[in-house]
């Protein structure tokens, strides 16, 4: 299953039993972007910022108060259950004056982060190597025409007295392609080996 990310913050509100709950959702590529975003999107003077946040096999999730389990794992379960990953969601709670009972906080917390996502839009999450080229200066055009063919993105280019280095990311699933492609323009000429 391919996995998106959000390409921007989204937010989404609900109220239940007098009780008001907003969830707002963000890219995150690392723990401490997340964590970042979390600070500054909850809100001081609710009763509850509750949240999760998962970024490839790294996860965390906080209850804020709430009884164990009935918040944060129901809003990293709705980030699962969309098929959303590199993504921080906030589902802050003002308390109406209803008690919604552990059953009804799970739903209300988890549906509100879920609904918020479903109607985001969606930014596909894109698997990338890095790869380092070496080659003869004759066939530095060959090679920055086959980049653009192949969606890489140059990072870093070195020159010396036997030819050029360039360093380049691209999507994994073009690599192969882009091996052939160099192989048959240039007679096999340029060393195509995993960036360190």
């Amino acid at each position: 299953m391919s996995l998106d990310t959000l390409p921007h913050a989204v937010r989404h509100e609900i109220e239940v039993k007098h009780s008001r709950f907003l969830a707002i959702a963000g890219p995150a590529t690392t723990p401490e972007a997340a964590l970042a975003f979390i600070a500054t999107v909850g809100t001081a003077d609710a009763t509850h910022n509750c949240w999760a946040y998962r970024i490839g096999g790294l996860y965390r999730s906080s209850d804020d108060g709430e009884p164990a389990g009935t918040a944060g794992r129901p809003i990293l379960a709705a980030i699962d259950g969309q098929g959303f990953d590199q993504v921080a969601v906030v589902v802050t709670r003002w308390y109406g004056g209803i008690k919604l009972g552990a059953g009804g906080l799970v739903r209300a917390y988890g549906g509100c982060a879920a609904e918020c996502l479903r109607t985001a839009p969606r930014e596909p999450l894109v698997e990338t190597r890095e790869l380092r080229l070496s080659y003869p200066f004759e066939h530095t055009g060959v090679v920055h025409a086959a980049l653009a063919a192949h969606e890489a993105e140059k990072l870093d280019e070195t020159f010396d007295s036997s030819g050029a280095t360039l360093t380049l990311r691209l999507p994994s699933g073009r690599v192969d392609a882009l091996r052939v492609h160099l192989r048959d323009a240039t007679r096999d000429q340029v060393s195509v080996d995993d960036a360190p």
